[in-house]
């Protein structure tokens, strides 16, 4: 009967440590079943955020390039307006306007105008336009039929009106009465 006893008892603690191993294995499985979705969670908001953030790095970029490209589009426009000036051009923007076309930044930062003998230096393409449309240029003579008197300059300043202030010297508060004087009868004519 003791045998019998022992094996029960030792079926019995085999049993309960079996049965404590298994309530505490499914006690286990419980808490990450519990902490997964949180965890789930947790990387579904990561991912998100991520994206996020590359969505954002990317419209920077984008607008990054753009800004680029307008900021090269306005030096190009600048270099040309400021070349048509130093070629004496009176018509700077409608000059630029035919040209602009013409002229594209090269890899190595250089303007030149492409046409049908090749590539052409900026400064050499627009002097050549610019002979080619003379009527570009300031006016030769500027006298002819319908135009009008030329006006003579008017005298030189003796005062400076900035210079009016109170408590001046009578003398030079004449001297401004006198200037003032000048300058509307010059007006009135």
């Amino acid at each position: 009967m003791e045998k019998n006893l022992n094996e029960q008892t030792g079926n019995t603690d085999v049993d309960i440590r079996e049965l404590v191993k298994g309530v505490l294995h499914e006690f286990v499985q419980m808490e990450q079943s519990k902490s997964e979705p949180a965890y789930k969670t947790e990387l579904v908001e990561e991912r998100k955020r991520r994206e996020q953030l590359e969505q954002r790095v990317n419209q920077l970029m984008e607008e990054n390039r753009r800004t680029k490209l307008m900021a090269e589009e306005l030096d190009r426009g600048t270099a040309i307006r400021s070349e048509l000036q130093k070629l004496g051009v009176a018509k700077v923007d409608l000059a630029f306007k035919a040209v602009k076309d013409d002229i594209v930044r090269t890899q190595d930062g250089r303007l030149v105008a492409r046409n049908d003998s090749g590539e052409v230096g900026l400064r050499e393409y627009l002097a050549e336009f610019v002979s080619g449309n003379p009527e570009l240029l300031p006016a030769r003579i500027s006298g002819g039929s319908g135009a009008s008197p030329i006006r003579t300059a008017p005298a030189p300043s003796t005062f400076d009106l900035d210079k009016i202030k109170p408590g001046m010297s009578a003398e030079d508060l004449e001297r401004a009465r006198q200037e003032i004087a000048r300058i509307a009868l010059q007006s009135v004519r």
